[in-house]
């Protein structure tokens, strides 16, 4: 019979192929997925960050249309307060933001404190719009939309350099699966398919001579039997007969050769 632990162990060396491919795959899916979510959370925050900007210009816009034209109040105080509590956010994230942990960003951020909590002070009761100075406002409007201009752009170059970051991970992982792939086909699956080829070869051979050793011994056996069912000569007939068996011996000496062949081969 086959010794089947050469075909065990490459089928044991095919699943671990199969397997670091799927590990691989999910490996890099996993990146992939991880960044794709990485890059619609920035945008998000960039794009509230610019409309924080947005706001900041609009509270000074609602100022003068308040204390001018006699501007719904109530407008601009949402405004506010939608400027105070997304500054916050941005700062220590809430539903949809994550907290920020760039400390460069954090300072600017800090920068905005003064020029917020005037806004937010002077501004908050409609009663006191008269007592607000201008060109106070202007100025501390004008210093946090600057501020606020850096702080976006930061956000951006923050986005584009996570961006390469990954990028430059994906391209190493899959360059990592490639080299792994091809590893395993040099050091497994071609001496794999060398040694089977080979085994086939030798199989075939020995197939060849053997049963044609085998056919000899067949066809002598069936001749001696012809003829001694011919011969009369008693003492002819048991020479006959002890040819037979020698040609029996033969064809034993032959199976038994095959049988060790085969085993020596799927060694």
């Amino acid at each position: 019979m086959f010794n089947l632990s050469f075909f065990n162990k490459q089928i044991v060396k095919y699943y671990l192929l199969v397997a670091t491919i799927i590990v691989l795959t999910l490996v890099i899916q996993s990146i992939t997925q991880y960044s794709l979510k990485k890059q619609a959370r920035t945008a998000l925050l960039i794009n509230i960050a610019g409309k924080q900007r947005m706001l900041g210009q609009r509270v000074l816009t609602n100022f003068y249309e308040c204390r001018l034209l006699n501007y719904n109040y109530a407008d601009m105080k949402l405004g506010l307060e939608r400027l105070y509590t997304t500054n916050l956010a941005l700062q220590n994230g809430d539903s949809r933001l994550s907290p920020l942990e760039d400390q460069e960003i954090q300072n600017n951020f800090d920068k905005l404190n003064t020029d917020i909590n005037y806004m937010y002070t002077n501004l908050k009761n409609s009663n006191s719009l008269e007592t607000v100075s201008f060109d106070s406002l202007s100025t501390a409007v004008n210093r946090f939309v600057s501020v606020m201009d850096t702080i976006v752009t930061q956000f951006q170059k923050k986005a584009e350099d996570d961006v390469r970051t990954l990028m430059i991970v994906e391209l190493e992982l899959a360059a990592l699966s490639i080299l792994i792939i091809l590893l395993e086909i040099i050091f497994i699956i071609n001496p794999a398919i060398k040694r089977i080829s080979v085994q086939n070869k030798k199989l075939k051979e020995i197939s060849w001579h053997q049963t044609h050793a085998f056919n000899s011994h067949v066809k002598n056996i069936k001749e001696l039997r012809h003829v001694l069912t011919l011969e009369k000569d008693l003492k002819h007939k048991e020479e006959l007969i002890d040819c037979i068996g020698d040609e029996l011996n033969d064809l034993e000496q032959v199976s038994s050769n095959m049988i060790d062949s085969l085993g020596a081969q799927s060694k």
